[in-house]
């Protein structure tokens, strides 16, 4: 039977695995829509095994110390606290990225905008592009991961975000990427870009969303009171930075498709067009512009 030793002088009370996970389930199942697998998350990471390793080994003890361990991760989380910022990690396109409370936690609907470009970025091209409000540098890294010959950029308005994104940079050994801070292409204005990818805050000053997403940095959420100011400075702003028939594509909102849509129209983007996510609401809109 495994056991994790902690040496004291007074006797350990050890505790099965599978009770320490039954009971932690039972206590956040009210709390979050995936408390089995947040459990398995924070219970794996405490132990440092794969969850996999949780099923095949039930019998499993934890002593004392390490049982407290997890209960302080369990106890942040029924506070309502993200798993991701409770680990330091989030994975995203097969990338394991570090995050913390200055950088949004990337989601899995995200992985749209880096598929969309990549359809349009050809294989061993040297094309340049632009990932603006970058935050942990998810869409950036994972652009760069998939076409090494290119060159990629990020910019993002948060120094603290900025550093996250630069050590998620250096992990995955990337040289074809850059990281740099201003607010969106400030930057960069005077670069030219193939495309032009983001995924700005888009939420309303008063979104009912912003009570769920209490520990994730409200700048990175938050856009005026219809959530589209920042979108409107997006199209006004790039197409001065796209060559000729160059792309933007930005995430928003699923009920934002049709605002998004005439704010490109009225900047005279062209080829205007929504691309629904995996559950089918709109997600990405991607136009083109005559740039320079």
């Amino acid at each position: 039977m495994h056991k994790i030793h902690c040496y004291f002088q007074v006797s350990l009370h050890y505790m099965r695995l599978d009770a320490v996970k039954k009971n932690a389930i039972s206590r956040l199942l009210d709390l979050s829509d995936s408390a089995s697998l947040d459990i398995e998350i924070l219970l794996s990471e405490t132990i440092d095994v794969p969850k996999s390793y949780l099923i095949a080994h039930p019998e499993f003890e934890l002593d004392e110390v390490t049982n407290h361990l997890f209960e302080e991760k369990l106890q942040r989380r029924i506070n309502g606290e993200p798993v991701s910022y409770i680990t330091g990690t989030r994975e995203f396109w097969s990338h394991n990225l570090l995050v913390n409370s200055s950088t949004l936690i990337p989601r899995p609907e995200t992985e749209l905008l880096v598929e969309l470009a990549l359809e349009k970025i050809p294989s061993n091209s040297k094309w340049k592009i632009l990932d603006l409000g970058t935050g942990s540098g998810a869409i950036a890294i994972s652009i760069a991961s998939e076409r090494l010959t290119c060159q990629i950029t990020g910019t993002d308005i948060s120094s603290d975000a900025l550093t996250m994104a630069k050590k998620n940079g250096q992990c995955a050994k990337l040289s074809n990427l850059e990281f740099l801070t201003g607010s969106w292409a400030a930057p960069v204005k005077d670069r030219l870009f193939n495309i032009i990818v983001s995924n700005p805050p888009y939420l309303k000053d008063d979104d009912d969303a912003l009570t769920k997403l209490k520990y994730e940095p409200k700048r990175a959420l938050v856009s005026g009171s219809d959530g589209l100011d920042d979108i409107r400075i997006l199209a006004s702003d790039c197409a001065s930075l796209l060559v000729r028939n160059g792309w933007l594509m930005i995430e928003h909102g699923a009920n934002q498709a049709d605002a998004v849509k005439n704010i490109f129209e009225d900047e005279q983007w062209a080829n205007i067009k929504c691309h629904n996510d995996l559950a089918g609401r709109p997600r990405v809109t991607v136009a083109r512009h005559s740039g320079k």
